[in-house]
């Protein structure tokens, strides 16, 4: 069973992990894009703050963050 089946719930992983590797406040975080990989069942959402932005991948089975990286 997925822990991360709703598009807000890996969102919100999301922002708390740029929260915590760029200390950044949750209000500056701008949700830019979310996509499913139904083949891998991974969760990669797109997220801006001040003039950065990351993709954040994410397992929707464990709901853990595989990967953060910075583009």
């Amino acid at each position: 069973k997925r822990r991360l089946e709703t598009k807000e719930s890996a969102i919100s992983l999301a922002i708390s992990g740029i929260t915590k590797k760029f200390k950044v406040k949750p209000n500056e975080i701008e949700c830019l894009e979310t996509k499913y990989d139904n083949d891998s069942g991974d969760w990669y959402v797109a997220l801006g703050w001040n003039d950065n932005r990351a993709i954040i991948k994410m397992d929707s089975v464990q709901a853990i963050i595989t990967e953060i990286k910075e583009i």
